[in-house]
């Protein structure tokens, strides 16, 4: 007979820890919460007030609490106030029995002497490995890296290293991957859980090890500690220093939520906004959107600025103006297209030279194609409509010009941004629009001041 398939819901999971909270029944609320998955033990504790909240911090200790609360992070736009409900000592006694890099990842979060609070709290030990990794730059391995990892010697048998195993195994983050070192904890080989298991419990660790040893170094980004998992399907990967020295792991949960920031960060850019943000004040909302906002306006004003010098142009041949927003409209949309891409190509770190010079060639010849294929079919279809093909000659010369202006930008622009140093995503969207709207203007008046005579 086949057991039910597990069902987690809300409403009624919530009804049920509240009525053993205000019941003041201590065991029937550890039974059902304990009961519950990580994941819906933290959507509950999410879901209850202040106060029902700091009753539940009577009824769970801080190792119980810790193994939810890691989770609590990605779902909350800060974690202090869920910290500053608790006692001083409870907090300090959660963090410490979380992994290191989670602790470090929540502790970044709060004030200096709140930190510092903590730490002074902490069993010496926990407190010593937290504060190694709160001394590393944001964004890099070391910042992300973990040291809750389980390594052996090589000169020991397969039975002694499954004895280390077990042992160490409840406090490391992952056990498929065992790091082996020398005397001096320096990186000399790696070998999996399953290479453990199918080997004679006699055999050496040197014997049946791997030497061939992918590692980041401490300072390296975690863009690219991220492109070296992805690229080795690793599920997690060793972090040393310039001497080789095994620091510690970075695991492969960790590099998904170093992807969704940059992700995350791809999209704000190209929006030119805050895709998280969370506030459901209309007021706050709109103050973060108008600095950008405002920018953009007077960008927009050079667009206007620029028509205004076309006056005369337009008032012998107003048809022009009919088709201002399409021909700006168009090559906005292709400079998005490309700007997507060369993000994305970017962020995959195609980083030499030849490629991104690939890239630019690449899209300038998409812009030419595309261009000519949409240059071609409005000029077609104005001059069927308007009975005027000089007329969709110019707004398809116009198209094809626009659009490859465009598309080049699009690539180009992003590509200069990241050599310089900056976010290339914050070549938003918005900006390419506004941008591609300068340029298509200036392109299509100027090809109709040389076709006016004709088209009058």
């Amino acid at each position: 007979m086949l057991e039910p398939q597990y069902e987690f819901e809300l409403d009624q999971a919530l009804a049920k820890i509240r009525e053993s909270l205000q019941g003041e029944d201590i065991e029937r609320f550890r039974s059902d919460f304990l009961d519950y998955h990580l994941y819906d033990q933290a959507q509950i504790y999410l879901a209850l007030a202040p106060e029902e909240r700091i009753t539940m911090y009577n009824y769970l200790s801080a190792n119980e609490m810790a193994d939810m609360f890691e989770i609590i992070e990605e779902d909350v736009e800060s974690i202090e106030e869920y910290l500053l409900e608790m006692n001083n000592q409870y907090a300090a006694d959660m963090l410490a029995n979380m992994y290191a890099d989670n602790a470090v990842d929540m502790l970044k979060q709060l004030k200096d002497e709140r930190i510092w609070l903590y730490l002074r709290l902490m069993p010496v030990e926990s407190a010593k490995e937290i504060r190694a990794l709160l001394n590393y730059k944001d964004e890099t391995a070391g910042a992300i890296m973990t040291p809750e990892f389980v390594s052996i010697v090589a000169n020991q048998t397969v039975r002694s290293a499954m004895a280390i195993l077990k042992s160490k195994a409840p406090d490391a983050e992952t056990i498929y991957y065992i790091y082996v070192v020398n005397v001096d904890n320096v990186l000399v080989g790696v070998i999996s859980l399953r290479d453990l298991i199918v080997n004679d419990e006699d055999m050496m660790i040197g014997d049946i090890m791997s030497e061939r040893i992918v590692s980041v170094n401490v300072n390296e980004g975690q863009e690219d500690v991220a492109h070296k998992i992805r690229d080795y399907d690793f599920l997690a990967v060793p972090v040393v220093d310039e001497n080789n020295v095994l620091l510690g792991i970075i695991t492969v949960d960790d590099i998904i939520d170093v992807i969704d920031e940059e992700a995350v960060s791809d999209f704000s850019g190209l929006a030119g906004v805050d895709v998280e943000e969370q506030s459901e004040n209309p007021f706050v909302a709109a103050s973060k959107r108008l600095p950008w906002l405002i920018t953009l306006l007077f960008l927009g004003m050079g667009t206007s600025t620029l028509i205004s010098q076309y006056e005369g142009l337009i008032s012998e041949a107003s048809i022009l103006s009919v088709f201002v927003t399409l021909i700006t409209g168009t090559s906005g949309n292709a400079g998005t297209q490309s700007l997507a891409v060369a993000v994305r190509k970017i962020g995959m770190q195609d980083d030499e030279e030849k490629n991104l010079f690939r890239t630019i060639l690449s899209e300038l010849a998409t812009g030419l194609i595309s261009g000519l294929v949409t240059g071609i079919t409005i000029a077609l279809v104005i001059g069927v409509w308007k009975q005027n093909f000089i007329l969709g000659g110019i707004i398809g010369i116009s198209m094809l010009v626009a659009i490859t202006v465009a598309n080049l930008a699009g690539s180009l622009i992003p590509v200069l941004m990241d050599r310089i140093g900056f976010d290339p995503a914050v070549a938003s969207g918005p900006f390419i629009s506004t941008f591609s709207d300068l340029t298509s203007v200036l392109i299509y008046f100027n090809i109709a001041k040389h076709f006016i005579t004709t088209l009058m």
